[in-house]
């Protein structure tokens, strides 16, 4: 018996796992200690459960538990990661490389640097959302100090070619960042295989809790430095001041170590979700899915249904919760950048909708899904005379809109 409603936002947070949470409830009431009191048993107990969580959040990305610094989540990851270098490196360069579809923290971050004065390349994407490595490498100068690319797309998927992007910053001497916070945990990320400099994650995308987050710093070949973005105390080795949220420290832990165990299996169900709803839902006629079908993550899906409202879809699909944009732009009316940086029109962007499927989803939510969404658009559908004239052989495009004073 499937329940209602239906939970299918996965990208934007995911539910917390029971054994995640079982593992975070004593640091709330009995172990209550700060980690930074080292002179008493509440201090040393909390600073043990922090320190175990360490290796087992490192450990998913193939790290030394010395290269991990706390932060709140990806956003302050990101911040510290893009500010800290720039501001570390000032003397080197002032020059940063990232690409038009990445998440706000970065793209926002970029912006304040450069009202600041340092100069930011935006890369564009292709139409199926990945980099052209030879426009990566024409955009580097003898001033650039970083290159930060997204692991995997947050609204669409699409997974970029990380160890050739870090080849190519490596062979230059510039440090790479990446914001793996869609990645980490659901794909094999190993940091030393791919040689990244930096990279953020977070608990919530992983079945852990929210406002916890790591920054992945190396510490040797090269050894990276960030300026800290916040002072005060001088914890997590002076780069992150603040007492330490030792609950949900535990539980990103607890969330990695399930991840790291269950990772090959997972991936496995997801894609194969995944694709049953694609092969459903891409039979309804002028549909289709947005980035690259190969190079995407197991359980992300983004579908444009043409002629309908993607506002009146997500009502007609009420009782399944699933998005239009990321979960940190659905605020704004404005259609998805990303989509737009793909080339798709503000009316297709428009109507897409975006699937995030994860650990708790079943075959059966999936198969009622379909069978909502091909109710929802066949209705909206029947109501657009766009529709209409499209279905009579009419190319839209060609059509000479009568304009309204």
């Amino acid at each position: 018996m499937v329940k209602f409603p239906i939970y299918l936002d996965n990208n934007a947070t995911t539910r917390v796992d029971d054994r995640v949470l079982e593992a975070m409830l004593p640091y709330f009431t009995q172990k209550y200690g700060n980690s930074a009191s080292r002179n008493h048993v509440f201090g040393w107990e909390a600073e043990d459960a922090v320190d175990y969580a360490r290796t087992q959040v490192a450990k998913l990305i193939g790290a030394d538990e010395k290269e991990i610094i706390f932060t709140s989540g990806a956003t302050e990851a990101n911040n510290l990661a893009i500010k800290g270098v720039a501001d570390m490196y000032a003397k080197k360069g002032d020059h940063i490389i990232t690409v038009i579809t990445e998440h706000k923290s970065v793209l926002d971050t970029c912006y304040r640097l450069e009202k600041q004065g340092k100069k930011i390349t935006f890369l564009p994407v292709k139409p199926d959302g990945l980099i052209d490595l030879d426009t990566l490498k024409a955009a580097i100068t003898p001033k650039t100090i970083l290159i930060s690319v997204m692991f995997a797309n947050n609204e669409i998927g699409v997974i970029q070619p990380i160890a050739e992007i870090a080849a190519i910053a490596r062979s230059h001497g510039i440090l790479f960042h990446t914001d793996a916070t869609q990645a980490a945990g659901k794909i094999p990320v190993d940091v030393e295989a791919l040689k990244i400099d930096l990279l953020s994650y977070s608990a919530h995308k992983i079945y852990g809790p929210k406002g916890v987050g790591a920054l992945y710093v190396r510490r040797k070949n090269p050894r990276v430095k960030v300026t800290a973005q916040i002072d005060g105390g001088g914890h997590e080795r002076g780069m992150r001041s603040g007492t330490l949220n030792v609950p949900g420290i535990v539980g990103f832990g607890k969330a990695a170590e399930i991840c790291h165990a269950d990772m090959e299996s997972e991936m496995v169900r997801l894609a194969e979700l995944r694709d049953y709803l694609d092969q459903n839902l891409t039979q309804i006629e002028a549909s289709c899915i947005n980035g690259n079908p190969k190079h995407r993550l197991p359980g992300v899906t983004n579908i444009s249904f043409k002629f309908v409202e993607g506002e009146g879809l997500l009502m007609g699909i009420k009782d399944i919760a699933v998005s239009s944009g990321s979960a940190c732009t659905s605020a704004s009316l404005e259609p998805s950048y990303v989509l737009k940086s793909l080339g798709l029109s503000d009316e297709i962007a428009h109507s897409s909708i975006r699937f995030g499927i994860g650990r708790f989803n079943t075959k059966e939510e999936i198969e009622v899904t379909i069978e909502k969404v091909k109710q929802a658009v066949t209705q909206l559908r029947s109501l657009s005379p766009l529709w209409e004239m499209y279905q009579e052989g009419i190319d839209l495009s060609k059509v000479q809109w009568p304009h309204h004073h």
